[in-house]
């Protein structure tokens, strides 16, 4: 029993501590040395049982033997059954870096690199534009403005942000661009976001994936200089057209096409490309001046000297050439940035008008691909975090202005527990949108991160505007002037429909690619069997396997430990918060696990978990949820260990490890290989489910701190444009805000008075006058009292419209406004 119980003991820690083979060797031969010797078996056995040791150890340790008599026929096999991968998956794979996640998928991952990577930092120049330009920009819009009655921003809006920069964010000064970082770049998208949907949208599309990134990466010297700085001023405005009909999410298979063939251009018989589209929800197409096009370019009569179908290719092309049809607007969800459709038929353009010229015919999937996560690193997640900013500060106040059963509505617990989610996924989200933007910056281009990043920030932006909307109640369902969150509820599902669906995004990309990018082995196996050949394809595989088996026993082993011991002896940062240490031990256990059901379900499933959707995407789910408890534990460090934070860190961190847990529980119960699923449950929770979600106390804490002012609000909210004075609907709640705590006391002097018979009265407005007639409050209490309550008013005022919704003064407003200009054309 003591033998038995010592080499279980020495598996788990071999394993636990992925000791190299030749120390599995050294102690399977003690173990055979005495089963020989102490347990005194038959000659014989003794003999087969020694030859067989040897056999193995021979088999295992020795590269050509194990290559030839295991790992080739494996290799083999798995050249059979792996099957082919077109030229746009290959180029997706190939795209992008991989960068924590791998960390993640490693089952090992290193806190104490996640914690010294550098906080991003903003420039002198990045926080004075902040300061400046966008809070200039911000005072400037009136959202209902732009969404009832232009349906645009106002033409002094345009003006502004093409003036000032604001499209050119991206592109480096030489070129007349800004040259922000990826940090300043999100962090005016998020500040837009606070203030307008459509200003925010109108300004992230020409810095996100469209003709400025792809012509920096690979225009040639000649369309920069001539397009970059164009664009940095606003003389041209981009868009990028790739959505199809016919294709949407699946953008590699677009039927838009284009024939390498001669045509006559200014007059001179010139090589060129005649080419044929349909394009459909084109941000910023209806006012392009400049269109990135994407489509599959031929050359049949080989003018190039290639193949016949060249592969997807992108171009610049004027909307003014001929034969491009600039169509009419879509409408999406009533939000009012600019966005239709776009086509052509045989449209004849020169050869040199493909981005990087002639040499990048058919390059761009790759070109694509390479800029694509950028882009989406940036753009929707800034958006999202902005908006559940906003929607923390503005809701919270409301929360503490509204009554109903003379409390604020802030506490009641219905209220407080939906208000609590709001406060503590606007923390983690700017977590994630922090992170995220300092990898872009640090030169990574995040593939897998960048999916998870668009799909989590605007399914959570989504929770926070279903419950911002919740707790407005009428207020917040009734569109106007003073409903400061109705646009935003209606345009939520714009941000989870664009850059890649949502539904394909968790259930295809998130695992489906990090599956293979963020493995340490999978790339390499699918490489050594696809790309090599003869003896270097199997020492390569070879070498991968090897290292395969070691990997997923390694993380088996942990997982299994970890459980059995609460994760109390699992890595953590050497210098972790004392406050935050488990939360590292318990993530440690989580990749483990994670690691550990991938390869369990690659190898039980093999191609066929790619058809396997819903497992994939909450395999999917358990690796976002660590990025995002990463992201926010590496908050708490970076801003200095703000113990006030931490109910926001706690809720935010249990409710991620929860819903990973719960991804699990999925796993286990539809595994579709029936044998596997009691083993699995066992492995990696073998003393069962260890986390629990938010505790009550948690979420009545986060709840807490957006009913009250101070610093906590105001860093929870370090993106909203505040107004300034009284001027609108954001800045009279805030006024109301502030202006119904500092009337607190008041309030109770006023209760205290009715309640003791001192003041008889109908209406507060009467309780309040006959208190200060009586002495109870002074005159200056009452002024205050009463500015309060116009403010209170205003605050819970609902809008109301003529029959025709007052389309008939907005027809007299804009006619009024553009006749100077008929008039001058006339």
């Amino acid at each position: 029993m003591f033998v038995l119980a010592l080499a279980v003991v020495v598996i788990l820690t071999f394993g636990y501590f992925q000791l190299p083979l030749a120390w599995w060797t050294v102690a399977a031969g003690l173990f055979t040395v005495y089963l020989s010797v102490i347990a005194q078996f038959a000659t014989t056995t003794n003999i087969v049982l020694g030859a067989s040791f040897i056999a193995l150890a021979l088999l295992l340790n020795l590269p050509a033997l194990r290559r030839a008599v295991l790992s080739n026929p494996v290799l083999a096999l798995f050249r059979r059954i792996l099957p082919e991968m077109s030229s746009t998956e290959r180029e997706a794979l190939d795209a992008g870096t991989v960068w924590w996640d791998a960390d993640l998928f490693s089952g090992k991952p290193d806190w104490n690199k996640l914690l010294a990577i550098p906080a991003p930092k903003l420039s002198p120049e990045e926080l004075a534009f902040l300061a400046g330009p966008c809070e200039e920009v911000c005072a400037m819009v009136d959202d209902w403005e732009v969404t009832h009655e232009r349906h645009d921003l106002a033409p002094h809006v345009w003006k502004y942000i093409k003036d000032k920069g604001f499209l050119g964010m991206i592109i480096p000064k030489k070129y007349g661009g800004l040259g922000f970082s990826a940090f300043a770049h999100s962090s005016v998208v998020a500040k837009l976001s606070t203030r307008s949907n459509a200003l925010a949208v109108s300004v992230m599309v020409p810095n996100s994936l469209g003709p400025a990134e792809l012509l920096l990466h690979y225009g040639t010297e000649a369309q920069k200089d001539h397009y970059l700085p164009r664009l940095a001023t606003g003389q041209e405005i981009p868009c990028f057209a790739l959505t199809s009909p016919e294709a949407g999410s699946d953008a590699a298979s677009i039927p838009d096409y284009g024939v390498v063939c001669k045509g006559i251009w200014q007059g001179k018989e010139t090589l060129g490309m005649r080419v044929s589209w349909d394009k459909r929800y084109i941000t910023l197409g209806p006012v392009s001046t400049l269109i990135g096009l994407a489509f599959r370019l031929y050359d049949p009569h080989g003018l190039l000297g290639g193949r016949d179908d060249l592969g997807i290719t992108c171009a610049l092309v004027p909307s003014n050439t001929p034969g491009v049809i600039i169509g009419r607007r879509h409408l999406p969800l009533n939000a009012a940035f600019q966005n239709g459709p776009t086509s052509g038929k045989e449209v004849f353009m020169p050869i040199d008008w493909i981005i990087g010229g002639p040499e990048y015919a058919g390059k761009g999937w790759m070109m694509l691909m390479g800029c694509l996560a950028a882009g989406r690193s940036i753009s929707l997640p800034s958006l999202a975090a902005g908006g559940a900013q906003a929607l923390a500060r503005y809701t919270g106040a409301y929360a503490r202005v509204r009554s109903q059963f003379r409390t604020p509505i802030g506490r009641l617990e219905g209220v407080e527990e939906a208000l609590g989610r709001i406060a503590a996924n606007a923390y983690l989200m700017e977590a994630t949108r922090v992170m995220t933007a300092g990898a872009v910056d640090a030169g990574e281009k995040p593939a897998v991160i960048s999916a998870i990043a668009k799909y989590h920030m605007t399914e959570r932006a989504r929770k926070v505007c279903n419950d911002a909307m919740d707790i407005h109640g009428g207020k917040g369902i009734c569109l106007g002037p003073n409903n400061g969150i109705g646009r935003g509820y209606q345009a939520i599902p714009v941000a989870i429909t664009v850059e890649g669906a949502n539904i394909l995004t968790r259930s295809l990309i998130i695992f489906g690619q990090g599956a293979i990018r963020c493995h340490p082995y999978v790339l390499r196996e699918m490489r050594a069997a696809k790309e090599l050949s003869g003896a270097e394809a199997s020492r390569e595989f070879d070498d991968a396997l090897t290292s395969h088996v070691g990997h997923v026993i390694a993380n088996g082993v942990r997982a299994f430990v970890h459980g059995l011991t609460g994760a109390r002896f699992a890595p953590a940062p050497r210098n972790a918060a004392p406050e935050t240490r488990r939360y590292y031990q318990r993530l440690s256990h989580l990749s483990a696990a994670f690691a550990f059901l991938a390869d369990i379900a690659m190898l039980a499933l093999g191609g066929l978990l790619k058809r396997k959707e819903k497992l994939s995407a909450r395999l999917g789910d358990v690796l976002s949820m660590m990025y995002l408890v990463s992201a926010t534990l590496k908050r708490y460090e970076d801003e200095g260990r703000i113990r006030e934070d931490l109910p926001l860190l706690h809720w935010s961190v249990r409710d991620a490890l929860w819903q990973a847990q719960q991804a699990i529980d999925a796993i286990y119960a539809n595994f579709p290989v029936k044998l596997l699923r009691a083993i699995l449950h066992r492995v990696v929770f073998p003393l069962g489910t260890p986390f629990r979600s938010p505790k009550d106390r948690h979420n009545r804490d986060c709840a807490r701190l957006v009913l009250e002012p101070g610093a906590v609000r105001d860093r929870l909210s370090a993106s909203v444009y505040v107004p300034k004075g009284e001027t609108d609907a954001t800045a009279i709640l805030e006024a109301a805000f502030h202006a119904t705590i500092a009337c607190e006391p008041i309030e109770k002097k006023l209760r205290e008075a009715v309640k003791s018979g001192a003041i008889v009265t109908r209406s507060d407005a009467d309780t309040a006058a006959l208190a200060r007639d009586q002495g109870v409050i002074s005159v200056d209490e009452y002024a205050r009292w009463q500015k309060k309550e116009a403010l209170r008013k205003h605050v819970i005022k609902v809008d109301d419209f003529p029959q025709d919704f007052g389309r008939a003064e907005i027809a007299e407003k804009l006619a009024r406004e553009q006749a100077p200009a008929a008039r001058a054309a006339a």
